[in-house]
């Protein structure tokens, strides 16, 4: 299996509705793209104040495998959320490694 782990950093265009959009589309991936075995994601509530730099969303989506991982990328679902991305990223963080 395949770990992949992503962390947005928005910029001062996003709105709270907008974001809880967002994090809904993310959810939504499960069961509908092939070869995902688990979503989570959620918006940052972290007490580490210090260590946070202005990330607020994270995604952590489980893979069968790595090509489950590489056809990800172009599936249409999740294209259709990199669109609604436009404008609003000031910085993203990706994480991909395989698991036991």
């Amino acid at each position: 299996m395949f770990e992949h782990l992503v962390i947005f950093k928005f910029n001062d265009r996003i709105t709270t509705e907008k974001e809880q959009e967002l994090l809904a589309q993310l959810l939504a991936f499960k069961g509908v793209i092939p070869g995902i075995v688990d979503v989570s994601a959620g918006i940052n509530v972290t007490e580490e104040t210090d260590n946070i730099h202005g990330y607020s969303l994270g995604l952590r989506v489980t893979f069968e495998n790595k090509e489950a991982l590489r056809a990800y990328g172009p599936h249409p679902l999740h294209q259709a959320f990199v669109q609604q991305l436009g404008g609003l990223l000031e910085n993203v963080v990706v994480v991909d490694y395989p698991i036991a």
